[in-house]
């Protein structure tokens, strides 16, 4: 087997156990049906729920002695997809909100062209204005910010070549809040080659939303949560610290990643 057909889908969760296991054996199916091994790997971002036991045997699963976020926990996820020898590793969020059919079109989007990362874009999304408005914000920042739109900048759901992702990985801290959006924002400033999949967005699987600090993702709601303002306050923080006064204080920084 060469490493390409090897795909390794990793996925940070917390309080999932009700979504995990239709959710991974979906998954496994698609994949199955495509050809393609893949391995599933789960890091419970020390959930107080069954969350481990759920995916236990469905993927290997690694459990956070304390609870860190989603930021860091995607990090962690992505880099026991490195250490996993996997040709193309695939970042999906444990709350289910794909079909494993589109997991499956990411990943081989990237083996099928000449290209250094693939976005799924996220279609039919229901969420409340102000998560709206916050991603039109941050889409509007890294327009300005690099030149280049990017459709879905804190899209969950990306697929990379070990390579390109390690060297990203390497560009941000390991407690980085939102390292999608600076991982966006690093592929379009070094000009990689960015394919975009349209997905389909379905409603997070289960019924429990402890899992989530955006609300209950309906549009219904009419404020955004104290948490979630907190957390968008401290995430504008950090793309300052990182992605603009970082970036001027470091020109090297802004060096090819194909290297």
């Amino acid at each position: 087997m060469q490493a390409q057909d090897h795909v390794a889908v990793v996925i940070p969760a917390f309080n999932e156990a009700e979504a995990l296991p239709t959710f991974l054996a979906e998954i496994r199916t698609s994949f199955a049906a495509a050809g393609r091994t893949v391995s599933l790997i789960v890091i419970d971002d020390a959930s107080t729920d069954r969350t481990t036991e759920a995916a236990a045997d469905l993927a290997d699963v690694v459990r956070s002695p304390v609870n860190r976020g989603h930021g860091p926990t995607a990090l962690s996820a992505y880099a026991e997809g490195l250490r996993s020898g996997a040709g193309v590793i695939v970042h999906v969020d444990g709350d289910g909100q794909f079909y494993g059919d589109d997991i499956v079109r990411v990943a081989v989007a990237l083996d099928r062209s000449d290209s250094d990362v693939v976005h799924g874009v996220r279609r039919g999304r229901t969420d409340p204005w102000f998560r709206r408005c916050l991603s039109a914000l941050v889409r509007f920042a890294v327009l300005l910010l690099c030149g280049r739109s990017v459709p879905d900048v804190n899209t969950p759901l990306r697929a990379y070549h070990p390579d390109t992702l390690a060297r990203l990985v390497g560009g941000v801290p390991s407690d980085a809040l939102v390292p999608h959006v600076h991982f966006s924002i690093a592929e379009a400033r070094k000009r990689l080659r960015v394919r975009y999949v349209a997905v389909e967005s379905i409603p997070r699987r289960g019924t429990v939303v402890q899992g989530t600090m955006w609300g209950t993702g309906q549009s219904r709601v009419l404020l955004p949560p104290r948490r979630l303002v907190r957390f968008a306050g401290r995430a504008l923080a950090e793309l300052w610290r990182i992605d603009i006064a970082g970036a001027r204080r470091s020109p090297r920084s802004v060096a090819t990643v194909r290297g």
